[in-house]
């Protein structure tokens, strides 16, 4: 099945997670289905469903087949990549690479051979804004491709000239393009190092609040982070356990994060991909993998674990335990892993329905309809829309099914070479 196709829809349309799924599979694992989305879906949504963006380099030749084939089963975000994968004397060529992948792409849409259902969230991540400038004269009508602009090493000199590159073609575009989103990347020393952090990220938020209307979230760069201390986490700890790291995304939570005006935030690369020695006790529990799969799942749990997985998935659910949704990731196949941990199990959908329906002042507290715990009202409404929310992008599953059920009947080999 072909990404983005969606059965349930009448009309062509769009990106849904999860599309690998037959009808019926779908019906067997969801409580409720993930909607479907495109880059002109409204962008409270959008934000979230950015999920695993998987980057590519702009000088990997083969982008738009790629696309065109499905290649990779249920991706739904490619970042484009001009800046760090790209050796600095590739940067024309690589600007020559993105006009000729979106030119593709587009001849493939106007002459049938790619449909709008196919076509995943697509953004590019340029180096200065000087580039920008130069790349939006450069693309003309083929920006309109774009679902956004990842904006790396983001900082109080360039932010708002970002910014206004972003809001200058907003204006100036025809009516009936679809907004063009930046989406800062914090990265640079004065974030990470202490003495400058807290009134870097003041200003910083004041330059994402100016511009909210085209901030689509917030990503972290905790590679460009560890360099500074020469740092890099093992495959089998989470970027949790670097200290310095910790407690800058802390930080960055504490600002970014607050209900009364949150961004999405998007969580930090995982690096690895392949089979490496161990030292530690692998981080998945059997028993998931076992009794929603049977033998086969014990096969695909010592698959994942081999191939550094677990190390992936116990971040990525220290991310959302911290409010973070989203994450770059680089190989196709930390897609499925990603995007299943994201989904909404029907514990926390019962919950967090309970708690908005119950928000008219007649009680405070409940038990929750498990009966494992107490839901307050108050304390717990922002959690609350926050789940609503995630379940719309993700889904909801039924109450005995388990994210692992969502990976393995679609697993493939990949032989992609990040870099080539």
């Amino acid at each position: 099945m072909q990404i983005g196709y969606c059965q349930r829809c009448e009309e062509e349309t769009i990106l849904k997670y999860f599309n690998f799924l037959s009808l019926e599979e779908e019906d067997t694992l969801f409580f409720s289905s993930p909607v479907s989305f495109n880059h002109r879906t409204s962008k409270d949504l959008l934000a979230y469903a950015v999920g695993a963006a998987l980057y590519m380099p702009a000088t990997r030749t083969h982008i738009a087949d790629d696309i065109m084939n499905g290649k990779h089963e249920g991706l739904t975000t490619i970042i484009i990549d001009l800046e760090d994968a790209v050796g600095d004397d590739q940067v024309e060529f690589a600007e020559q690479c993105l006009v000729q992948h979106l030119t593709q792409l587009m001849t493939y849409m106007e002459t049938g051979m790619l449909s709008q259902d196919r076509m995943p969230l697509l953004f590019a991540r340029v180096r200065s804004p000087q580039q920008l400038e130069r790349m939006i004269d450069t693309l003309g009508e083929l920006v309109s491709m774009l679902t956004g602009l990842a904006l790396p090493k983001f900082c109080v000199d360039n932010g708002r000239a970002y910014f206004d590159q972003i809001r200058k073609y907003n204006q100036l575009k025809p009516e009936h393009y679809p907004v063009l989103y930046g989406m800062p990347i914090l990265e640079t020393a004065s974030i990470i190092y202490r003495e400058t952090r807290w009134e870097t990220l003041l200003d910083l938020r004041n330059i994402l609040d100016e511009n909210d209307e085209y901030v689509l979230n917030v990503r972290i760069g905790a590679t460009d982070f560890s360099s500074l201390f020469g740092l890099r986490r093992s495959p089998e700890l989470t970027i949790y356990d670097i200290a310095t790291i910790r407690d800058c995304i802390s930080d960055i939570i504490n600002l970014f994060g607050r209900m009364d005006k949150p961004y999405v935030i998007s969580g930090p690369v995982w690096e690895y991909f392949s089979q490496r020695e161990r030292v530690f006790k692998p981080q998945l529990r059997q028993t998931p993998f076992e009794e929603t799969l049977g033998k086969s799942g014990l096969h695909l749990r010592m698959k994942y674990i081999t191939n550094t997985m677990d190390g992936l998935m116990r971040e990525v659910m220290m991310d959302k335990e911290n409010g973070i949704v989203g994450k770059t990731i680089i190989h196709p196949s930390h897609i499925k892993p990603v995007q299943a941990m994201y989904v909404v199990t029907h514990e926390e959908y019962s919950d967090a329905q309970d708690i908005i329906a119950r928000n008219d002042g007649s009680l405070g507290v409940f038990k929750s309809n498990y009966y494992n715990k107490m839901n307050e009202i108050k304390p717990h409404l922002s959690w609350a829309n926050r789940i609503l929310i995630r379940s719309q992008i993700y889904g909801v599953l039924h109450e005995q099914q388990h994210f692992v059920g969502l990976l393995p009947k679609h697993e493939q080999q990949h032989n992609y070479v990040p870099n080539s």
